[in-house]
């Protein structure tokens, strides 16, 4: 009996290893406007650096619980790192006149607003807003969504790490139901002053959280004004109000307790 032969697998080439078929045949423009391809090239971009942020994310809350402060420190230097890139791509879309964006822009069903990665992002960072589970329909993106807003935020992962340290985070803080929003608490804002008054690593963590939080309203800021830029005061995509929807989010900190203490 001759044995059965077995074909060699193909040799992985920078082209495989990435699969970069499936990346660049990901590109459907709906029109000939030369723009809706850079259009689509950019929200692409952001959607995979979107996916690098959460596996950050993921690692600082993993880091903060087990206490590694090298790690943590890491991964918040990556993910700031990467938003400001995020923030760079704003600048290739800003070359895109309000008349290109018209070219194409009727051909649009959907909007940013609809990202549910970057949902996701506000979710780890402590976002619970029951109002964001009704714009998507019951699915894997409603679903992934629904077990960010139940898993414990980034800050309380912070807040897990100061325990660690011997720092008196309150029992009603520390025990809450990580699936609704953070109250107000004097006895954490205690706790956030002994942090800055010692000026140890704890600080650092937190400062290095803060540039996570203001990058988040860097990001909303230059958005607004890039589609203020493109479309001025007309409607938004997807059913949105365009700017004014987008402006509503300002200033809306992620981590206020950190903002609070320097008061």
């Amino acid at each position: 009996m001759s044995a059965t032969t077995v074909a060699a697998a193909p040799p992985m080439t920078y082209g495989s290893y990435l699969a970069l078929d499936k990346i660049l045949d990901a590109q459907d423009p709906r029109t000939d406007a030369h723009e809706e391809l850079l259009f689509i090239i950019v929200h692409q971009a952001h959607e995979l650096w979107f996916k690098q942020i959460l596996a950050e994310f993921a690692l600082l809350r993993r880091s903060l619980v087990d206490g590694d402060t090298a790690r943590a420190q890491h991964a918040l230097h990556r993910a700031a790192v990467i938003l400001r890139v995020v923030i760079g791509h704003l600048d290739v879309l800003e070359t895109m006149t309000p008349g290109q964006f018209s070219a194409f822009r009727h051909a649009l069903d959907g909007s940013g607003f609809q990202s549910a990665q970057f949902r996701e992002i506000e979710a780890a960072l402590g976002r619970r807003d029951d109002e964001v589970l009704r714009r998507y329909p019951p699915g894997s993106e409603r679903a992934r969504l629904e077990i960010a807003m139940n898993t414990p935020s980034v800050f309380d992962s912070y807040l897990s790490y100061l325990v660690l340290n011997g720092y008196r985070i309150p029992p009603e803080v520390r025990d809450r139901d990580v699936s609704k929003p953070l109250e107000e608490s004097e006895g954490l804002e205690a706790a956030l002053r002994a942090v800055y008054e010692e000026n140890g690593l704890a600080a650092r963590l937190a400062e290095g959280l803060l540039d996570i939080d203001q990058l988040l309203q860097e990001w909303r800021y230059r958005h607004v004004t890039m589609v203020t830029r493109t479309i001025g005061g007309k409607a938004g995509t997807g059913g949105t109000s365009g700017a004014a929807y987008l402006r509503a989010g300002l200033f809306n900190p992620m981590f206020p307790y950190l903002w609070t203490v320097r008061n």
